[in-house]
Protein backbone atom coordinates (compact mmCIF):
# COMPACT_ATOMS: atom_id res chain seq x y z
CA UNK A 1 0.00 0.00 0.00
CA UNK A 2 1.42 3.37 -1.03
CA UNK A 3 1.75 5.62 2.00
CA UNK A 4 1.17 9.39 2.01
CA UNK A 5 2.68 12.07 4.19
CA UNK A 6 0.15 13.73 6.48
CA UNK A 7 0.64 17.45 6.03
CA UNK A 8 4.15 18.47 7.09
CA UNK A 9 4.24 15.89 9.88
CA UNK A 10 6.43 12.81 10.08
CA UNK A 11 3.39 10.57 9.84
CA UNK A 12 3.13 8.31 6.80
CA UNK A 13 -0.45 7.07 6.45
CA UNK A 14 -2.36 4.73 4.18
CA UNK A 15 -4.54 6.58 1.63
CA UNK A 16 -7.72 5.36 3.32
CA UNK A 17 -8.62 5.77 6.99
CA UNK A 18 -11.05 3.49 8.79
CA UNK A 19 -13.64 5.22 10.97
CA UNK A 20 -13.58 3.67 14.43
CA UNK A 21 -16.88 5.18 15.58
CA UNK A 22 -18.52 1.76 15.02
CA UNK A 23 -16.26 -0.08 17.48
CA UNK A 24 -18.19 -0.91 20.62
CA UNK A 25 -21.38 0.50 19.08
CA UNK A 26 -22.73 -1.11 15.91
CA UNK A 27 -19.79 -3.55 15.87
CA UNK A 28 -19.23 -5.56 19.05
CA UNK A 29 -15.71 -6.42 20.19
CA UNK A 30 -15.57 -9.73 18.33
CA UNK A 31 -16.67 -8.11 15.08
CA UNK A 32 -14.39 -5.14 15.68
CA UNK A 33 -11.39 -7.43 16.13
CA UNK A 34 -12.22 -9.18 12.85
CA UNK A 35 -12.48 -5.82 11.06
CA UNK A 36 -9.16 -4.62 12.51
CA UNK A 37 -7.46 -7.90 11.60
CA UNK A 38 -8.61 -7.55 7.99
CA UNK A 39 -7.54 -3.91 7.82
CA UNK A 40 -4.05 -4.79 9.01
CA UNK A 41 -3.89 -7.68 6.54
CA UNK A 42 -4.79 -5.23 3.74
CA UNK A 43 -2.13 -2.73 4.91
CA UNK A 44 -4.82 -0.19 5.76
CA UNK A 45 -3.26 0.83 9.04
CA UNK A 46 -4.78 4.27 9.64
CA UNK A 47 -7.59 4.24 12.27
CA UNK A 48 -9.60 7.27 13.41
CA UNK A 49 -11.54 7.42 16.65
CA UNK A 50 -12.42 9.88 19.44
CA UNK A 51 -12.76 9.83 23.19
CA UNK A 52 -16.47 10.61 22.87
CA UNK A 53 -17.27 7.51 20.76
CA UNK A 54 -19.92 6.22 21.53
CA UNK A 55 -21.35 8.40 24.31
CA UNK A 56 -24.58 8.99 22.37
CA UNK A 57 -25.69 5.39 22.96
CA UNK A 58 -27.87 4.70 26.00
CA UNK A 59 -25.70 3.21 28.74
CA UNK A 60 -22.43 4.36 27.16
CA UNK A 61 -20.21 7.02 28.70
CA UNK A 62 -17.65 7.52 25.92
CA UNK A 63 -14.38 5.74 25.37
CA UNK A 64 -15.97 2.53 24.09
CA UNK A 65 -14.25 2.74 20.72
CA UNK A 66 -10.82 3.52 22.17
CA UNK A 67 -11.22 0.63 24.62
CA UNK A 68 -11.91 -1.86 21.84
CA UNK A 69 -8.96 -0.59 19.81
CA UNK A 70 -6.71 -0.80 22.88
CA UNK A 71 -7.78 -4.36 23.59
CA UNK A 72 -7.06 -5.31 20.00
CA UNK A 73 -3.65 -3.59 19.95
CA UNK A 74 -2.65 -5.46 23.11
CA UNK A 75 -3.94 -8.84 21.95
CA UNK A 76 -2.25 -8.60 18.55
CA UNK A 77 0.95 -6.81 19.58
CA UNK A 78 0.46 -4.54 16.58
CA UNK A 79 0.88 -1.04 18.01
CA UNK A 80 3.96 -0.21 15.95
CA UNK A 81 2.17 -1.19 12.75
CA UNK A 82 -0.77 1.18 13.19
CA UNK A 83 -1.38 4.92 12.94
CA UNK A 84 -3.94 5.74 15.63
CA UNK A 85 -5.79 9.06 15.50
CA UNK A 86 -8.12 10.17 18.25
CA UNK A 87 -9.77 13.41 19.33
CA UNK A 88 -10.45 15.62 22.34
CA UNK A 89 -12.93 18.44 22.88
CA UNK A 90 -16.36 16.89 22.44
CA UNK A 91 -18.81 16.84 25.32
CA UNK A 92 -17.72 14.21 27.84
CA UNK A 93 -20.01 15.59 30.52
CA UNK A 94 -18.33 18.97 30.93
CA UNK A 95 -19.47 20.55 27.67
CA UNK A 96 -17.46 21.22 24.53
CA UNK A 97 -14.06 22.58 25.56
CA UNK A 98 -10.40 22.68 24.61
CA UNK A 99 -9.29 24.08 27.96
CA UNK A 100 -5.70 22.99 28.76
CA UNK A 101 -6.66 21.11 31.94
CA UNK A 102 -9.34 19.21 30.02
CA UNK A 103 -6.89 18.25 27.26
CA UNK A 104 -4.35 16.96 29.78
CA UNK A 105 -6.97 14.92 31.60
CA UNK A 106 -8.42 13.49 28.40
CA UNK A 107 -5.14 12.54 26.75
CA UNK A 108 -4.17 10.41 29.74
CA UNK A 109 -7.59 8.75 29.73
CA UNK A 110 -7.30 8.03 25.99
CA UNK A 111 -3.80 6.60 26.40
CA UNK A 112 -5.06 4.30 29.15
CA UNK A 113 -7.99 3.05 27.08
CA UNK A 114 -5.82 2.60 24.00
CA UNK A 115 -3.20 0.79 26.12
CA UNK A 116 -0.39 2.72 24.51
CA UNK A 117 2.26 5.27 25.46
CA UNK A 118 1.57 7.60 22.54
CA UNK A 119 -1.09 8.83 20.14
CA UNK A 120 0.03 9.29 16.54
CA UNK A 121 -2.48 12.02 15.66
CA UNK A 122 -4.29 13.97 18.39
CA UNK A 123 -7.06 16.19 17.05
CA UNK A 124 -9.16 19.06 18.34
CA UNK A 125 -12.61 17.57 17.82
CA UNK A 126 -14.35 20.97 17.83
CA UNK A 127 -13.03 24.49 17.63
CA UNK A 128 -13.32 26.27 20.99
CA UNK A 129 -13.48 30.06 20.53
CA UNK A 130 -13.40 30.52 24.31
CA UNK A 131 -9.88 29.09 24.63
CA UNK A 132 -7.08 31.02 22.85
CA UNK A 133 -5.17 29.04 20.25
CA UNK A 134 -1.97 29.91 22.12
CA UNK A 135 -3.26 27.93 25.11
CA UNK A 136 -4.51 24.98 23.04
CA UNK A 137 -1.35 24.71 20.93
CA UNK A 138 0.87 25.32 23.95
CA UNK A 139 -0.77 22.36 25.69
CA UNK A 140 -0.27 20.20 22.62
CA UNK A 141 3.37 21.29 22.62
CA UNK A 142 3.75 19.98 26.16
CA UNK A 143 2.18 16.65 25.16
CA UNK A 144 4.50 16.32 22.17
CA UNK A 145 7.55 17.07 24.31
CA UNK A 146 6.34 14.45 26.83
CA UNK A 147 6.14 11.86 24.04
CA UNK A 148 2.40 11.38 24.45
CA UNK A 149 1.50 12.80 21.00
CA UNK A 150 3.33 12.73 17.67
CA UNK A 151 1.29 15.19 15.58
CA UNK A 152 -1.86 17.29 15.93
CA UNK A 153 -4.86 18.07 13.77
CA UNK A 154 -8.17 19.92 13.79
CA UNK A 155 -11.75 19.00 13.00
CA UNK A 156 -14.97 20.99 12.68
CA UNK A 157 -13.28 24.36 12.22
CA UNK A 158 -13.81 27.17 9.73
CA UNK A 159 -11.24 28.13 7.13
CA UNK A 160 -10.75 31.50 8.77
CA UNK A 161 -10.10 29.97 12.19
CA UNK A 162 -7.78 27.32 10.75
CA UNK A 163 -5.75 30.02 9.01
CA UNK A 164 -5.53 31.92 12.29
CA UNK A 165 -4.32 28.83 14.15
CA UNK A 166 -1.63 28.19 11.54
CA UNK A 167 -0.42 31.80 11.74
CA UNK A 168 -0.25 31.64 15.54
CA UNK A 169 1.76 28.40 15.33
CA UNK A 170 4.30 30.05 13.08
CA UNK A 171 4.46 33.30 15.04
CA UNK A 172 4.96 31.66 18.44
CA UNK A 173 6.90 28.57 17.33
CA UNK A 174 4.12 26.26 18.45
CA UNK A 175 3.03 22.92 16.93
CA UNK A 176 0.87 23.32 13.84
CA UNK A 177 -2.29 21.54 12.81
CA UNK A 178 -0.95 19.13 10.21
CA UNK A 179 -4.34 17.64 9.42
CA UNK A 180 -7.92 18.72 8.99
CA UNK A 181 -10.92 16.45 9.43
CA UNK A 182 -13.88 18.19 7.74
CA UNK A 183 -17.27 17.08 6.49
CA UNK A 184 -16.73 16.30 2.80
CA UNK A 185 -18.14 13.86 0.26
CA UNK A 186 -19.80 13.82 -3.16
CA UNK A 187 -22.92 15.44 -1.68
CA UNK A 188 -21.37 17.78 0.91
CA UNK A 189 -18.91 19.74 -1.21
CA UNK A 190 -19.59 23.47 -1.00
CA UNK A 191 -18.27 24.40 2.46
CA UNK A 192 -15.03 22.48 2.13
CA UNK A 193 -14.24 23.48 -1.44
CA UNK A 194 -15.00 27.19 -0.96
CA UNK A 195 -13.69 27.96 2.54
CA UNK A 196 -11.35 25.18 3.67
CA UNK A 197 -9.62 23.78 0.61
CA UNK A 198 -7.84 27.06 -0.22
CA UNK A 199 -6.37 27.15 3.30
CA UNK A 200 -5.19 23.53 3.42
CA UNK A 201 -3.74 23.67 -0.08
CA UNK A 202 -1.81 26.87 0.63
CA UNK A 203 -0.47 25.58 3.95
CA UNK A 204 0.25 21.88 3.21
CA UNK A 205 -2.31 20.57 5.66
CA UNK A 206 -3.36 16.95 5.17
CA UNK A 207 -7.10 16.30 4.86
CA UNK A 208 -8.91 13.24 6.25
CA UNK A 209 -12.62 13.93 5.67
CA UNK A 210 -15.39 12.23 7.62
CA UNK A 211 -18.75 11.12 6.24
CA UNK A 212 -17.16 9.90 2.99
CA UNK A 213 -20.32 7.82 2.45
CA UNK A 214 -22.67 10.55 3.75
CA UNK A 215 -23.94 8.48 6.70
CA UNK A 216 -24.46 5.58 4.30
CA UNK A 217 -26.49 7.48 1.71
CA UNK A 218 -23.72 7.20 -0.89
CA UNK A 219 -23.79 3.41 -0.61
CA UNK A 220 -27.08 3.59 -2.48
CA UNK A 221 -29.04 1.66 0.14
CA UNK A 222 -31.36 4.57 0.92
CA UNK A 223 -33.55 5.30 -2.07
CA UNK A 224 -36.92 6.05 -0.44
CA UNK A 225 -38.52 6.85 2.91
CA UNK A 226 -39.14 3.17 3.62
CA UNK A 227 -35.39 2.50 3.47
CA UNK A 228 -34.59 4.83 6.38
CA UNK A 229 -35.23 2.15 9.01
CA UNK A 230 -32.33 0.03 7.72
CA UNK A 231 -29.82 1.43 10.21
CA UNK A 232 -29.45 3.84 13.16
CA UNK A 233 -28.24 6.52 10.70
CA UNK A 234 -31.49 6.51 8.75
CA UNK A 235 -32.86 9.64 10.39
CA UNK A 236 -29.77 11.65 9.45
CA UNK A 237 -30.01 10.41 5.87
CA UNK A 238 -33.69 11.33 5.64
CA UNK A 239 -33.18 14.90 6.80
CA UNK A 240 -29.92 15.63 4.98
CA UNK A 241 -29.59 13.57 1.81
CA UNK A 242 -32.81 11.92 0.64
CA UNK A 243 -33.95 14.67 -1.71
CA UNK A 244 -34.02 15.50 -5.40
CA UNK A 245 -30.33 16.47 -5.54
CA UNK A 246 -29.25 13.39 -3.59
CA UNK A 247 -31.20 11.02 -5.82
CA UNK A 248 -29.77 12.71 -8.92
CA UNK A 249 -26.25 12.12 -7.62
CA UNK A 250 -27.08 8.45 -6.97
CA UNK A 251 -28.47 8.11 -10.48
CA UNK A 252 -25.19 9.27 -12.02
CA UNK A 253 -23.18 7.17 -9.58
CA UNK A 254 -25.21 4.14 -10.68
CA UNK A 255 -24.15 4.74 -14.27
CA UNK A 256 -20.47 5.11 -13.39
CA UNK A 257 -20.59 2.06 -11.11
CA UNK A 258 -22.12 -0.02 -13.90
CA UNK A 259 -19.37 1.03 -16.30
CA UNK A 260 -16.67 -0.07 -13.84
CA UNK A 261 -18.62 -3.12 -12.60
CA UNK A 262 -18.31 -1.94 -8.99
CA UNK A 263 -20.69 -0.72 -6.29
CA UNK A 264 -21.92 2.79 -5.68
CA UNK A 265 -20.03 2.92 -2.35
CA UNK A 266 -16.79 2.12 -4.16
CA UNK A 267 -17.41 4.99 -6.55
CA UNK A 268 -17.92 7.37 -3.60
CA UNK A 269 -14.61 6.36 -2.03
CA UNK A 270 -12.71 6.38 -5.32
CA UNK A 271 -14.00 9.89 -6.12
CA UNK A 272 -12.74 11.12 -2.75
CA UNK A 273 -9.33 9.52 -3.22
CA UNK A 274 -9.05 11.23 -6.61
CA UNK A 275 -9.35 14.73 -5.12
CA UNK A 276 -5.90 16.37 -5.06
CA UNK A 277 -6.24 17.93 -1.61
CA UNK A 278 -7.41 14.73 0.12
CA UNK A 279 -4.88 12.61 1.99
CA UNK A 280 -7.15 9.81 3.21
CA UNK A 281 -10.96 9.72 3.27
CA UNK A 282 -12.58 8.16 6.33
CA UNK A 283 -15.27 5.51 6.08
CA UNK A 284 -16.44 2.71 8.33
CA UNK A 285 -18.04 -0.72 8.08
CA UNK A 286 -19.75 -3.07 10.51
CA UNK A 287 -19.39 -6.27 8.50
CA UNK A 288 -16.45 -7.95 6.81
CA UNK A 289 -18.34 -7.95 3.50
CA UNK A 290 -18.71 -4.16 3.72
CA UNK A 291 -15.02 -3.81 4.56
CA UNK A 292 -14.03 -5.92 1.56
CA UNK A 293 -16.00 -3.48 -0.58
CA UNK A 294 -14.04 -0.55 0.88
CA UNK A 295 -10.73 -2.34 0.38
CA UNK A 296 -11.54 -2.85 -3.30
CA UNK A 297 -12.50 0.82 -3.54
CA UNK A 298 -8.96 1.83 -2.54
CA UNK A 299 -7.71 -0.02 -5.61
CA UNK A 300 -10.08 1.73 -8.03
CA UNK A 301 -8.92 4.63 -10.19
CA UNK A 302 -11.61 6.66 -11.97
CA UNK A 303 -10.84 8.16 -15.35
CA UNK A 304 -11.45 11.83 -16.13
CA UNK A 305 -14.76 11.17 -17.89
CA UNK A 306 -16.13 9.48 -14.78
CA UNK A 307 -14.87 12.29 -12.55
CA UNK A 308 -16.44 14.88 -14.83
CA UNK A 309 -19.81 13.14 -14.69
CA UNK A 310 -19.72 12.93 -10.90
CA UNK A 311 -18.50 16.50 -10.48
CA UNK A 312 -21.29 17.83 -12.66
CA UNK A 313 -23.98 15.78 -10.91
CA UNK A 314 -22.88 16.91 -7.46
CA UNK A 315 -21.99 20.53 -8.25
Amino acid sequence: MRLKQLGRSDLQVSPFCFGGNVFGWTADETTSFALLDRLLDADLTFIDTANVYSRWVDGHKGGESETVIGNWLKSRGSRDKMIIATKVGADMGEGFTMAPAHIRECVDASLKRLQTDYIDLYQSHYDDPNTPFEDVLGTFQDLIKAGKVRAIGASNITGERLQSALEISEKHNLPRYNSLQPLYNLYDRKDYETTLEPVVSANQVGVIPYYTLAAGFLTGKYRSEKDLGISPRGNRVGTSYLNERGLKILEEMDQVAERYSVTVAQIAVAWMMAQPSITAPIASATKIEQLEELIKATQLTLDQDALDVLNKASA
